[in-house]
C-alpha cells in the first residue's frame, strides 16, 4: 500500500514538474496600430506623439515592446489587415467593426475597446444644382474613404433609403469613389475634375467650405443625433494572448482623450505640428474640435442602429442583440447606445 501511494505520489510530482517547467507564453514584443486623416484622430496623434503606449508598457513590466503606426487610406484596406493578422489595434468606422464583428464572430473575434471621437461628417458639394441627395446625377461622383465600408458610405445607404423607400440603399453606390481625405479635398476642389462631392470629416470641411463649397446633409441629420464615427478596435484573440499589452495600449487611449479635452489649444498645436496644416490656422483647428457635437469620448452612440441596418439589408450574417455584443466587457459599464 505504501508503495502504490509512493508510486502515486511520484507521479503527481512529475506532472507538476512539467507544469512547472512548462514555459510561460510570452506576450508580443512588436506591435502595430493604424489610423486615418482628419482631426478626430488628435488622441491616436497623442499617443504617438508623446509614446503613450510605451510608458503604460514599461509601467506594466513591458519596457521593451515597439510601436508601429501607420496611416491607411480608409476602413477597407484595415479590414483586410486585421484579418490577416498585420495589425493590431485600429480606430475605423462602426460600419468596418461591425463587419469585422461578423466575419470574424467564432475566430479571432474583432470588438470595439471604445469610441473615440463622435461627430458630424458633412456631404459638401461644389454643384449648385445639388440641393438634396435626389439632385446627384450620372455626371456627380462622390468621394468617400472606402466604399461599402465606409462610415460614409453607410450614412449614403441610410439615407437613400429614407429619400427611396426600402431596398432603395444603394441607389447612390454607383456614384462613391473610394479617396483618402486629402486626396477627396484636392479632387472635389478642382472644378474640372470628375468628383464633385465629398463626404467630408473636418478638418476638410472647414476648409471646404472656406473654398465656396456648400453642405447637402450631415450624418447627424441623417441619423437623428450624435454618432460615434471613430472607434478602437482589436480582437478576441490579441486580448487572450496579450492580457498586459492590451492593458497598456487601452490605458493609452483612454489618457490620450483625457490629455485632448484638458487643452483644445494644446491638441490643435499637436494636430498642426504632425498633419503639416496648411489650409486652416491653429485657431480654425480650435473651433472646430470646441463645437457642440464633437467629442472626444469613450462613450460609443448608435453602433446598434447601424449593425441593425447593416443586418437588414443583408451586410451582416449576424444581428447583435445590443450595442454591449459589438465591444469588449470594459466598455459596457459606459452609457452607449
Amino acid at each position: 500500500m505504501k508503495a502504490k501511494r509512493l508510486g502515486r505520489s511520484l507521479v503527481v510530482a512529475a506532472v507538476i514538474g512539467v507544469i512547472a517547467a512548462a514555459p510561460v507564453r510570452a506576450e508580443v514584443s512588436e506591435i502595430n496600430l493604424a489610423q486615418q486623416f482628419g482631426a478626430i484622430f488628435i488622441p491616436l496623434m497623442a499617443m504617438e506623439n508623446a509614446k503613450l503606449i510605451e510608458k503604460e508598457a514599461a509601467a506594466r513590466g513591458l519596457p521593451n515592446l515597439k510601436v508601429n503606426w501607420t496611416k491607411m487610406a480608409g476602413p477597407s484596406v484595415m479590414v483586410d489587415a486585421i484579418i490577416s493578422g498585420n495589425l493590431h489595434f485600429s480606430a475605423q468606422g462602426v460600419p468596418s467593426m461591425a463587419l469585422l464583428w461578423d466575419r470574424t464572430k467564432g475566430g479571432i473575434g474583432l470588438k470595439g475597446i471604445s469610441a473615440i471621437t463622435n461627430t458630424d461628417i458633412y456631404l459638401n458639394t461644389r454643384n449648385d444644382a445639388i440641393k438634396s441627395i435626389r439632385d446627384f446625377t450620372e455626371k456627380d461622383r462622390i468621394a468617400l474613404p472606402s466604399v461599402k465600408v465606409s462610415t460614409q458610405a453607410l450614412f449614403l445607404q441610410i439615407a437613400a433609403e429614407k429619400e427611396w423607400g426600402a431596398g432603395q440603399h444603394t441607389k447612390l453606390d454607383h456614384l462613391t469613389v473610394g479617396l483618402a481625405h486629402p486626396d477627396a479635398l484636392v479632387a472635389v476642389l478642382n472644378p474640372s475634375g470628375e468628383i464633385t462631392a465629398h463626404f467630408a470629416t473636418s478638418p476638410f470641411h472647414e476648409a471646404e467650405m472656406k473654398a465656396g463649397m456648400k453642405t447637402v446633409t450631415t450624418g447627424y441629420k441623417i441619423m437623428g443625433g450624435e454618432v460615434s464615427n471613430l472607434v478602437f478596435v482589436t480582437t478576441e484573440q490579441f486580448r487572450k494572448d496579450n492580457p498586459k499589452v492590451y492593458e497598456a495600449v487601452t490605458a493609452a487611449m483612454n489618457g490620450a482623450i483625457d490629455w485632448t479635452n484638458a487643452d483644445k489649444r494644446r491638441a490643435a498645436k499637436l494636430y498642426i505640428e504632425m498633419t503639416r496644416e496648411k489650409k486652416l490656422t491653429e485657431d480654425d483647428i480650435v473651433e472646430l474640435i470646441s463645437v457642440p457635437g464633437f467629442d472626444f469620448t469613450r462613450v460609443p452612440k448608435k453602433t446598434f442602429d447601424f449593425a441593425a441596418f447593416m443586418h437588414k439589408i443583408g451586410s451582416l450574417k449576424n444581428k447583435p442583440e445590443s450595442w454591449k455584443d459589438l465591444y469588449f466587457p470594459e466598455a459596457h459599464a459606459l452609457p452607449g447606445s
